[in-house]
């Protein structure tokens, strides 16, 4: 892989070494958050369910209302800047933002119509092997966040500052719970085992879609594991067999400490172990990278 100072990102269209890239001060995603956002995987070169990430892209474009028509041709700029940047091999992400573009600071949108900014860079990842194999610890955070949560938004705040209280705390995610039931991590979605049953919050405007949580739930059908879609409670972690958190940058990893209790027996339970193997079966068969 090459170094920082060399990796080429795209911006509008152009490929451009990262350090060189500019962008006006009068974009609106630098002013407001006016944009959105999505992270694709890449195993080996291979990009992990790229459509699915950009289909969703290309509804949250549609739910800003930001004028971009374009999505489809971003799978190109992502294999492109895989090859560009010697990632073709080990584990990498595609980070891809749309912005509705740079006009005047006014809390409207722009009168006449301005090109979306678009930017895209890829980034190498180091697996956190340790965390998949032994699990993790969460803590538990008030849900402040806006309504529009199944948005991405780049308008992160709360998610940093929940996630920075993580850190400080020896975690490695903050969950958000509002009016007593869980809704999601701060970059994951959060499931639990209840007697052998996979449950998951349902999908609303209180929780982002996720790409690796519609995955897993086929995986739950697969692997013939009980589903249940409901709330899961803040009084009712306790009782959980196993908790796990799922997304794309944390695959499936078990939790095994909430706060400071222990999940179950404090380690990672079978049916997450389960679900883990049948989800790297399904990587290893990924043929996206063409």
């Amino acid at each position: 892989m090459k170094g920082d100072a060399k990796m080429f990102a795209f911006l509008n269209g152009d490929y451009i070494p990262k350090e060189k890239l500019r962008i006006s001060p009068d974009d609106r995603g630098f002013l407001f958050a006016d944009g959105v956002y999505e992270v694709i995987r890449s195993y080996n070169g291979g990009l992990f369910q790229v459509e699915a990430h950009l289909k969703r892209l290309e509804r949250n474009v549609r739910e800003l209302r930001i004028p971009y028509a374009d999505i489809d041709s971003l799978k190109m700029v992502a294999e492109r800047l895989i090859r560009e940047n010697d990632l073709t091999s080990g584990q990498a992400t595609i980070y891809l933002q749309i912005t509705r573009g740079s006009a005047p600071r006014l809390h409207r949108f722009p009168v006449e119509e301005v090109p979306a900014t678009v930017y895209a860079c890829a980034n190498l990842l180091q697996p956190h092997d340790d965390e998949l194999q032994k699990g993790t610890k969460v803590i538990l955070v008030p849900d402040i966040r806006w309504s529009r949560c199944d948005i991405k938004s780049i308008s992160l705040l709360p998610n940093v500052l929940a996630h920075q209280q993580a850190v400080e705390k020896g975690a490695t995610e903050a969950i958000f719970v509002r009016d007593g039931a869980i809704t999601e991590g701060t970059h994951s979605n959060f499931c639990g085992i209840f007697q052998g049953q996979f449950m998951t919050a349902p999908k609303s405007n209180y929780i982002l879609p996720g790409i690796t949580r519609e995955i897993v739930l086929g995986l739950c059908h697969q692997l013939d594991i009980p589903i249940k879609e409901s709330p899961i409670l803040k009084n009712q972690l306790r009782k959980a067999d196993e908790l796990l958190i799922v997304g794309t940058t944390v695959e499936i990893t078990p939790v095994v400490q909430g706060d400071d209790w222990l999940v179950g027996n404090g380690k990672p339970g079978p049916v997450t172990q389960r679900l883990q193997k049948a989800f790297y079966q399904l990587v290893k068969r990924n043929k996206a990278f063409s």
